[in-house]
């Protein structure tokens, strides 16, 4: 005869479907079939190869590690302070003070875009969390200049996703050496093959640069590499160009 089914069993079962639901969410944020607009952009790749900064393999690696390691120590801090607190007000001042700190024009705009398409997004299809939409939706009607930066909407849906400070910052990193990569691939600096290589063994560098850069504050954010920055605001400049940015 079989037992019946107590209540801390169902609600057992109901918890870990809720999690494995949760996870296929966290994984489709990452997913590059998710339109939020990131293979538009080189990350300043592009400008880098006109300019001959990039002419190899290994400026090619080389480059990919800087533009890592800016992005660890300039925007991991507004996607670390946004997921701590996933609210509409916290939100709304790292995107204010993110558009007072990106200077550059070419990348500002690049963050605006990638921003508004993954708010977007991800308001439409993670309908379980409705906070997302209505955020969006306030935001939307603001009378405050809001930009919509992608690194503070990044950690504002890690966090409503229920993913940890550490998960979410390396997921970051991931999509911009994703991004980055893929743009080499399409500027036929290296074949699909060798850029999958490449990004494997990146990774342990971008991991070196995760533990270095993690869980600061906003206040802290900073660029370590100066002249990637100079380089990617020459992009509008370029005669000819694929991406834009």
């Amino acid at each position: 005869m079989a037992k019946p089914i107590g209540e801390d069993s169902i609600s057992e079962s109901v918890a870990s479907r809720s999690s494995s639901c949760s996870q296929w969410s966290q994984w489709q944020l990452l997913d590059s079939i998710l339109p939020t607009g990131g293979f538009a952009h080189s990350f300043g790749l592009e400008a880098a190869v006109q300019t001959r900064l990039v002419s190899s393999p290994t400026d090619l690696e080389t480059h990919i590690i800087h533009v890592l390691d800016n992005t660890a120590s300039l925007l991991l801090p507004f996607v670390y302070s946004s997921l701590k607190s996933p609210d509409i007000e916290t939100w709304q001042r790292l995107d204010l003070l993110l558009d007072a700190t990106l200077t550059n024009q070419v990348s500002s705009k690049a963050s605006i875009s990638q921003g508004s398409a993954l708010f977007r997004i991800a308001a439409s299809v993670f309908t379980e969390i409705p906070s997302l939409k209505m955020i969006r939706d306030a935001s939307l009607g603001s009378s405050k200049e809001l930009r919509f930066h992608h690194a503070p909407i990044f950690g504002l849906v890690c966090g409503l996703l229920g993913m940890d400070a550490e998960t979410s910052q390396r997921a970051y990193l991931f999509v911009t050496l994703r991004d980055v990569v893929s743009a080499a691939t399409r500027l036929n600096l290296v074949g699909p093959m060798g850029a999958s290589v490449m990004q494997h063994r990146i990774a342990v560098v971008a991991e070196t640069v995760l533990e270095k850069w993690k869980d600061r504050e906003a206040s802290e954010a900073c660029q370590t590499s100066p002249l990637l920055d100079v380089v990617q605001g020459c992009h509008g400049y370029l005669f000819s160009r694929l991406f834009c940015s």
